[in-house]
């Protein structure tokens, strides 16, 4: 497939970010308000309900395949009403919420609080929409990578982190053909080593790719190490009609494994409208239970703006809705996972 630069796109189908990171970032040239009994654990780590005051933060998450559904909605963070739609249309309580943040935005606790009360972890693209990322490798963004890093150590609970998402693609100012895989590394590792300095040890790090396709750069060349990963993630989306999970994600995890043996999520897919959701949703599923994968995060946003940026969003298509019911009782267990003996740090 001919990739072009575009608003969101990237190849196999990757959306358009939110507006917010979009217009800054591109090359163009449950039930609302309810708390889920059942995830309270997440909610009140060991050592009880509390400030976690001045000392490190520690909580990880279960890597566990089969054990995460997510989802982005619009929205976020400013409310979790979608979310709680997002949950009781699908009769499914995501455990996992994908954000996407500015750079010089701050980390929005009361939003991961929310999520927490709902069992549910924050997922956040980091993403490098201002700054140069040879700047950030150098140190020169180290005041606000701290002022985020305490602020994700006094929250206390599990944040994923991922930063600088889908950069093997060249749709990005952060990414292939405009910022070298070496500069990336260095600025992934910076930015590591800032948060762990600052006692933010509650951090999931999410290293993002878009799926490969011929003529992109070797995953490897932009591969932090192991020392500065915890899970891999893999963005790519179902488009076409001819596309399935095979011939979209799995050569990008064969590449991985390669690299790592680090647990995999998909970080953003979806099905569209266009290329038959309905259909299209069990082999999407099935495919993350053969490969042995952490889950899925989707993109229930509804674009409408042509075949790669169409209508992803599962509400308002009983179909849909229906065939994602089954693919999620069938193939995955998002139970709240039992807590992390390392998860010490009480959320606030």
């Amino acid at each position: 497939m001919r990739r072009r630069l575009r608003r969101g796109f990237a190849h196999m189908g990757t959306r358009q970010l939110p507006a917010a990171v979009a217009g800054a970032a591109l090359i163009a040239g449950g039930i609302a308000g309810c708390v889920n009994p059942a995830y309270s654990h997440l909610a009140t780590p060991k050592g009880g309900a509390g400030p976690v005051g001045s000392g490190p933060a520690h909580a990880s998450l279960p890597a566990t395949p089969g054990s995460y559904l997510g989802v982005f909605e619009r929205g976020i963070p400013n409310s979790y009403r979608q979310v709680s739609r997002f949950a009781r249309a699908l009769g499914s309580q995501p455990n996992l919420v994908l954000d996407f943040t500015y750079w010089n935005e701050p980390f929005v606790a009361p939003f991961a609080r929310q999520a927490a009360a709902h069992g549910a972890t924050v997922v956040i693209d980091m993403d490098p929409t201002g700054p140069s990322v040879r700047a950030i490798a150098a140190g020169e963004e180290d005041r606000y990578l701290e002022t985020y890093a305490s602020a994700v150590r006094a929250f206390g609970g599990p944040v994923v982190i991922s930063f600088g998402h889908e950069m093997n693609g060249d749709w990005y100012s952060w990414g292939w053909t405009h910022t070298t895989p070496a500069v990336f590394v260095k600025a992934w590792r910076h930015i590591v080593t800032v948060f762990r300095q600052a006692g933010a040890d509650n951090v999931t790090w999410l290293w993002t790719v878009n799926v490969i396709s011929a003529g992109m750069p070797p995953i490897r060349d932009w591969w932090p190490g192991n020392n500065y990963v915890t899970w891999a993630g893999i963005d790519g989306y179902l488009s076409e009609r001819y596309l399935r999970f095979g011939n979209t994600f799995a050569p990008t995890i064969s590449a991985i494994r390669k690299i790592t043996a680090k647990p995999i999520l998909i970080g953003e897919t979806a099905v569209g409208q266009l290329t038959g959701q309905a259909a299209g949703i069990p082999g999407l599923f099935a495919g993350v239970a053969q490969a042995q994968l952490l889950g899925l995060i989707w993109f229930d946003e509804a674009q409408n703006d042509g075949q790669y940026g169409q209508d992803w969003r599962l509400e308002g298509h009983p179909a849909a809705e229906a065939a994602f019911h089954r693919a999620v009782t069938r193939y995955l267990d998002v139970s709240p996972p039992s807590q992390s003996p390392d998860q010490t740090a009480a959320l606030p």
